[in-house]
């Protein structure tokens, strides 16, 4: 091992939830098991109410005792970022980490990091989920702009948004690393005792659709995809749980348009850290019906459950889902997720696909991604030479 880094993440992390903050979360941990000194600066606001469309942007877990964060960034407050810039100038860090994953905080982050890099030591590297947003809004081309000439390098988890970055710059360098598990939500647990817990039926078969509920994830097409005559004469069902960033409406309507009032359970608020575990654990598959996508954390979370998953060839999904192997990939169509929920019961499928995924899933290792961003660093560094 090397001497011991000083390394500081800037971006979402308790108090706030989400995936955002479980990601910055686990990868400092990682910076911390190998030896590195690490802080987290995180938001004292991250989106102003009228923007957030959920309930709540703030976790119900209590604060981690083995992380040092620090709560000072305010998207909306410049007079934050010039403080929380100069704070880590000054602090002359080995490595800074921001996750970048909308516009609308190019501003902030994009100015904390031009701070920092006044100091010519401190390597200001992005992880980057999406540099052409799902949602597209006037601006965003400008902002994403911004962002890309505010930092170093890039590491990207999908190899579109490895291509999407080539739009806006050409030079800086860039490498690709898969989204590595997430393997901090629990452990593997039987079927028997997740069902038990959530009040599930025991012979019930049960698909997850997990996460924050958006347009762009398509469960419209699989609540569509339900309106099967071998579905609804299997004891198969459709678990839903995530809380609503859209109009819920929509979705109950089509509910109850193709009667599957009894074949889909909804569990719409938000789930604590602490309860992923049972949803997966519960579950037989886990499915993605994405018209839009770069990455997804639920895929790294399904890898660690052991889960098969039946996803879309959008984006990057199908890059780490390889078809018939550990799940499906289809094209977010109706008729093409219906088959694919047919053959994986009809087949079953699932002992063999699990099979396959205790072997692919070694691959996704946070060691994987450090070593992605110091590859980056190295070739900041040979350019300069």
């Amino acid at each position: 091992m090397g001497r011991r880094r000083k390394v500081v993440v800037v971006g979402s992390a308790w108090p706030l939830r989400g995936g955002l903050s479980a990601f910055n979360e686990r990868i400092a941990r990682q910076y911390i098991k190998q030896g590195d000194e690490v802080t987290i600066y995180t938001f004292s606001l991250q989106y102003p109410g009228i923007l957030f469309p959920g309930k709540t942007q703030y976790s119900s877990e209590p604060k981690p005792d083995d992380l040092n964060i620090r709560v000072k960034i305010n998207t909306v407050n410049p007079v934050t970022w010039f403080k929380v810039g100069n704070e880590i100038k000054n602090q002359n860090p080995d490595l800074v980490i921001i996750k970048f994953w909308i516009p609308f905080v190019a501003p902030s982050l994009g100015k904390i990091a031009r701070i920092i890099r006044k100091n010519g030591h401190s390597k200001v590297i992005s992880i980057i989920d999406n540099i052409i947003p799902h949602e597209k809004r006037p601006g965003d081309k400008m902002l994403g702009s911004y962002w890309v000439n505010s930092v170093n390098g890039f590491v990207t988890m999908s190899r579109a948004v490895l291509d999407d970055l080539n739009f806006f710059d050409k030079k800086k360098p860039k490498v690709y690393c898969p989204h590595p598990l997430y393997d901090h939500y629990g452990k593997i647990e039987n079927k028997k005792d997740a069902r038990k817990a959530l009040g599930l039926d025991q012979e019930t078969k049960y698909m997850l659709f997990f996460g924050f509920i958006r347009d762009y994830k398509g469960l419209d097409i699989l609540l569509k995809a339900l309106n099967s005559d071998y579905i609804k004469s299997n004891n198969i069902k459709l678990l839903v749980a995530g809380e609503f960033y859209t109009d819920s409406k929509p979705y109950f309507d089509l509910i109850e348009e193709n009667s599957l009032q009894e074949i889909v359970i909804m569990s719409n608020d938000f789930i604590p850290d602490s309860k992923v575990a049972l949803y997966f654990n519960a579950a037989d598959v886990v499915v993605q019906p994405y018209k839009d996508a770069t990455q997804s954390g639920v895929t790294q979370i399904a890898y660690h459950f052991e889960k098969p998953i039946i996803t879309t060839n959008v984006g990057g999904l199908a890059e780490i889902v390889p078809d018939n192997e550990v799940g499906f990939v289809t094209a977010p169509d109706v008729d093409e997720i219906r088959q694919a929920i047919i053959r994986f019961y009809s087949e079953s499928k699932e002992k063999t696909f699990r099979s396959n995924i205790k072997e692919l899933k070694r691959q996704y290792s946070w060691d994987n991604m450090l070593a992605a961003v110091d590859e980056v660093v190295e070739m900041c560094n040979s350019s300069t030479k």
